[in-house]
């Protein structure tokens, strides 16, 4: 068996979850947005599904929290962080969930998010 080292956190395709969480999400215009707080992984097919964004707040008290899904980011080397196509007031008006609520990930709120950003769920 061939022992490999678990504190391997990225290669030129793949990168560790744990290396996602906390990079920069910048807008459109190429202003910061918030942060990666978590991943939302399909559980049948291992996709990742969104990246949920927080920003706001005082010192990490009171954010709110934004499903963007997976798709809109793209990684930009220059920045270091992930761009995505619409600016922080759009994402401000965006489906979301402050940080003492549950959010009901179900296939109707799913949609909600997916039509909003104007791309295909993830399920079709």
């Amino acid at each position: 068996m061939i022992s490999q080292d678990a504190n391997i956190h990225e290669t030129d395709a793949l990168i560790a979850s744990d290396k996602v969480e906390g990079t920069a999400v910048y807008g459109i215009d190429g202003k910061h947005i918030g942060s990666v707080e978590r991943l939302i992984l399909d559980k049948r097919s291992g996709q990742v599904s969104y990246a949920v964004l927080s920003f706001g707040g005082f010192l990490g008290i009171g954010h709110d929290h934004y499903p963007l899904p997976w798709g809109k980011l793209n990684y930009d080397e220059g920045l270091g962080g992930y761009r995505i196509d619409v600016t922080r007031e759009q994402v401000e008006a965006a489906p979301h969930y402050g940080s003492d609520a549950e959010y009901e990930w179900n296939r109707r709120n799913g949609e909600l998010i997916h039509d909003y950003y104007g791309v295909p769920p993830y399920w079709m």
